[in-house]
């Protein structure tokens, strides 16, 4: 499998600060998007410390052990990383008063052949578009999505109650993180869509979807997505990261060449 990555953040509407942050490395199929929060430029040094931690760590390691590294050793790899990177971003704000409170969400990727092995921490979403239909392939750690959960309110109503971005975890928060692991299998034209919420409070999953079917090209769709969140009312940050999947096809050897096979 053949992976191809594009991503394009926007300030929004109303936000003068951009404060979510995103990084890939296509040669070892990583992918990494964060949504910061708290205080005076503080929101954008938290995202911009996740995003530059896990993807460099997760470079170093798979650089190192790429080949025997199962989803499983993938899977420790990402949470370790998001672990020491909630390390870093609280010990930033233990030592610099202006960054007291930061905090961030993360979503990060490994698409490794036909698997994708993903983390996440926080509101932050990964959708899987496949054979035109919209997955949502992460949960949200909200406390709205827990009254979800325990059949308090119905997704319909989750979407215009309020408190809607009041999370249950974050790095930066607390010495331990929790992060949700989960293994998904990869086929050939899979479209995967990381974003901040900045996305999905503007646009409900069926215009997401619209938009990622009304475009081909990787950054045409980046820039439709946000576009329309744009033209919602945009009031928050947008940052959307896409990764394309696409069977790789094997060159035929030089005597297979010859024989005609």
């Amino acid at each position: 499998m053949q992976y191809s990555f594009y991503a394009l953040t926007d300030a929004g509407q109303v936000r003068v600060n951009n404060e979510d942050a995103f990084a890939f490395n296509e040669e070892f199929g990583i992918a990494v998007l964060a949504d910061g929060m708290g205080g005076y430029n503080a929101g954008e040094v938290a995202s911009g410390m996740a995003v530059a931690f896990v993807k460099s760590e997760l470079t170093h390691w798979l650089s190192v052990d790429q080949q025997s590294s199962s989803p499983a050793q993938i899977a420790l790899g990402i949470r370790l990383c998001v672990d020491r990177a909630n390390q870093s971003i609280l010990n930033a704000a233990m030592a610099n008063p202006q960054y007291l409170g930061m905090g961030t969400t993360v979503v990060a990727g490994v698409f490794k052949q036909n698997c994708l092995v993903l983390g996440h921490v926080g509101d932050s979403r990964c959708y899987r578009w496949r054979a035109a239909s919209l997955t949502q392939i992460t949960r949200d750690h909200s406390l709205l999505q827990e009254r979800v959960d325990a059949g308090l309110l119905t997704p319909a109503q989750a979407a215009t109650a309020p408190g809607k971005n009041l999370l249950t975890r974050a790095l930066g928060v607390d010495d331990g993180v929790q992060v949700e692991l989960h293994e998904h299998e990869v086929l050939d034209g899979d479209l995967y869509l990381m974003c901040s919420d900045g996305l999905t409070d503007m646009l409900d999953d069926s215009k997401i979807a619209a938009a990622m079917g009304a475009r081909a090209l990787l950054p045409e769709i980046a820039v439709e997505l946000v576009a329309r969140a744009n033209a919602a009312g945009g009031r928050d940050n947008i940052a959307v990261l896409l990764v394309r999947a696409s069977a790789s096809v094997s060159k035929p050897g030089l005597m297979s060449r010859f024989f005609g096979r």
